[in-house]
């Protein structure tokens, strides 16, 4: 069965302070159906803003965000816990550092226990360290994670969810005119040197960070599709239909 690793923003996961419900139902519904097809990793973010919900501590204090992550990481897997128990699917915690990838040990023990998560019908839940990983805490996004990931559990795809819905030749909430690019085989330095900010409190991404995520996959031979975690309609067709709409597929194949 192949794979396909998922990951989602704090973008998607909250809003207006706090966990988005629906959005995170509608997101285990679509879990649901692809592990039908797929083996399904899923990268979440959303820690810290599901701590923020429990005890208010001002985020820009590190320390602060550490004990955030912490708390919230078990209220964030608790929910998710719920929402697949109606499917009757488990799923599992796996908390991993960027150093992992490093280290060929590590490594070698994170894939033997996916492996066994996902031969036993268990959808694992990845996340950043972020009670530890403070170097990655401040500096680092789960876009970079996930693709990494992706890499090296050899999944066949990454799928990141986010506030927009893929890719355009030019800032869409600037020009109404901006254009959706369905496929992108390559990245320039320029377009990975653009500045741009994550929209919601919580985040640490922005297309910069998605397109470096991009550029890794397509430099190992890689794809990422990128679309809304806003309405997953999008995805579903391209998935469970093979139907592309709309989203961006970044692929040296097309």
């Amino acid at each position: 069965m192949q794979r396909v690793v998922i990951k989602v923003g704090s973008a998607v996961l909250t809003q207006d302070g706090e966990l988005s419900l629906e959005r995170l139902t509608n997101l285990v519904d679509f879990i649901a159906s692809l592990s039908k097809l797929y083996d399904v990793v899923l990268v979440s973010s959303g820690a810290v803003a599901a701590g923020y919900t429990l005890l208010q501590l001002d985020k820009n204090i590190v320390q602060n965000k550490q004990a955030l992550a912490s708390i919230g990481q078990a209220l964030l897997l608790e929910t998710y816990r719920r929402k697949f128990a109606k499917y009757n699917l488990l799923c599992s915690q796996v908390l991993l550092e960027a150093s992992i990838f490093k280290d060929k040990n590590r490594l070698k023990n994170m894939n033997n226990a996916i492996n066994v998560l996902l031969k036993n019908n268990v959808i694992p839940i990845v996340n950043e360290n972020d009670v530890t990983a403070i170097d990655e805490l401040v500096f680092g996004d789960n876009d970079q994670l996930s693709a990494h990931l992706t890499n090296h559990i050899n999944a066949n795809l990454l799928i990141i969810l986010s506030d927009i819905n893929g890719y355009y030749d030019d800032n869409p909430k600037i020009n109404p005119n901006a254009k959706l690019l369905k496929y992108v085989s390559s990245i320039s330095k320029d377009q990975l040197n653009d500045t741009s900010t994550a929209n919601s409190e919580f985040a640490t991404g922005g297309i910069v960070t998605k397109l470096k995520a991009a550029t890794y996959l397509l430099d190992n031979n890689k794809d990422m599709f990128l679309s809304s975690g806003f309405d997953l309609t999008n995805i579903k067709k391209y998935m469970l239909e093979n139907i592309h709409e709309s989203g961006t597929l970044f692929t040296k194949e097309n």
